[in-house]
């Protein structure tokens, strides 16, 4: 399976067990898992594609580096800017986005890694 196969089967993944987890909880909760699952597969899904597909080659570093602005730059939007201008509760809106964000980051090291270690790596 090539990479961005791997990448796109943990996303999807990712998306269908965090949907499947909105269908227990309620209220406000719900609403903050849905947007921020909404946010996250919008915004961190091309770039850990862009991420994926950028390993090993020397643009790899400069996609990294804006990846992770990207991260940072969604956070502080959603949590000064939209989550008050709408009323949100702040403390599921960014526990959820945060989560999926690393959930995110995570799939990307596993996306890569049965390419990029090599036989000798145990």
């Amino acid at each position: 399976m090539s990479v961005t196969s791997r990448y796109a089967v943990g996303l999807a993944s990712v998306a269908a067990g965090t949907l499947a987890l909105s269908f227990v909880l309620g209220g406000p909760e719900r609403e903050a898992v849905l947007t921020s699952l909404g946010v996250t597969v919008t915004v961190q899904g091309p770039m850990g594609w862009w991420l994926v597909r950028s390993v090993g080659t020397p643009r790899f570093l400069m996609v990294w580096g804006l990846g992770l602005v990207v991260r940072i730059a969604l956070l502080a939007t959603v949590g000064w800017v939209v989550v008050p201008a709408l009323g949100w509760e702040m403390g599921p809106t960014l526990i959820s986005l945060v989560g999926l964000l690393f959930a995110l980051l995570l799939l990307e090291g596993a996306a890569v890694a049965p390419e990029h270690l090599g036989t000798g790596a145990s």
